[in-house]
């Protein structure tokens, strides 16, 4: 028996010009983006008997022939890691990610991740995000803290991804960051990509995703600030990106400037009062605190806000002292 998903598409008449793989994903709701997107990139789309790539802009009476095999059986190993769990029901998981772990297997990390514990915890996850991303809605970076919504089945992330991709998931960071800011409130808007020099990290660029970040200053210390942020978009390391882009660089972040890098600007008591805080500080001072979604079945808003995690609270405590 062939499991796989086929799907023909005639353009309508009155279709005005649009990207191929936006005009699948209106007209083809039970497949996600992403998955259309690999479809693509795998030749499995036909236009007009041949392949096309996700920018092809679609004509009216084109013929569209779609192809999306069935994913794969996830075969992670579960494995029996504590997980705090604020929230669950039979559609979706709302927790608080613990700084240190990695949300879902990659290369060097197939073990001891947060799907491996979601796995042992439920059993079954979500296929959208295919075979090492079951479940997986949105990610968190592995030294970051905070705040995840993981779903249960491929309803609830299809309609949880939809929120996440319009903008209409509230999602509020708490960061301690460098130096006291001229603009107590403002907008980051930028272009983030790849560095063309370092694979790993991302930079602001002249081409690349838009990325929005809004702050607030909360609290004043004397060379640190702390710092609540919302996400209009959700790029990898946006915050970090941003907030060094900007000359804020999160605390004790290494890969974007936040460590050592700022003790030149420091004087004689500031640099050993720095260098204890970073002691107590091994990651980078971030965390998602707040998290709001519409639930994807009951049709209810549920917002979830959580205690900011002991190191981040020992270091406002020791800035409160000095």
């Amino acid at each position: 028996m062939d499991d796989d998903k086929f799907f023909e598409i005639v353009v309508p008449a009155n279709q005005e010009r649009e990207r191929l793989d936006k005009f699948l994903t209106q007209r083809i709701s039970s497949v996600s983006r992403a998955r259309l997107q690999k479809g693509i990139a795998e030749g499995k789309v036909l236009v007009n008997g041949r392949p096309a790539k996700a920018s092809h802009l679609i004509r009216p009476f084109e013929k569209i022939e779609v192809c999306i095999p069935k994913p794969k059986k996830v075969d992670i190993s579960p494995e029996n890691i504590p997980l705090n769990i604020l929230y669950e029901d039979d559609h979706l998981i709302v927790l608080n990610k613990q700084a240190g772990m990695v949300v879902h297997p990659a290369f060097a990390n197939y073990t001891g991740t947060l799907v491996n514990a979601l796995l042992h915890h439920c059993g079954e996850l979500s296929s959208v995000g295919g075979r090492q991303r079951p479940g997986i809605v949105h990610r968190l970076d592995k030294d970051t803290s905070g705040l995840l919504v993981v779903a249960k089945n491929d309803v609830a992330h299809q309609e949880l991804s939809r929120q996440f991709r319009e903008k209409s998931m509230e999602r509020e960071y708490w960061t301690v960051a460098w130096w006291r800011f001229k603009k107590k409130k403002d907008k980051i808007e930028t272009l983030i990509a790849r560095s063309p020099k370092d694979r790993t990290r991302m930079s602001v660029q002249l081409v690349g995703k838009e990325s929005i970040t809004n702050y607030e200053v909360i609290e004043e210390f004397d060379f640190l600030s702390l710092v609540k942020l919302h996400l209009e978009t959700g790029r990898t390391h946006q915050i970090r990106v941003h907030l060094s882009y900007i000359g804020h660089p999160v605390f004790a972040d290494a890969t974007y400037g936040g460590r050592n890098r700022q003790f030149g600007s420091l004087a004689a008591r500031q640099r050993e009062v720095a260098a204890e805080l970073l002691q107590r500080m091994p990651r980078h001072a971030l965390h998602a605190k707040v998290l709001g979604f519409k639930h994807p079945v009951k049709d209810r808003f549920m917002r979830f806000d959580s205690q900011l995690p002991e190191d981040m609270q020992q270091l406002l405590n020791r800035l409160r002292t000095e």
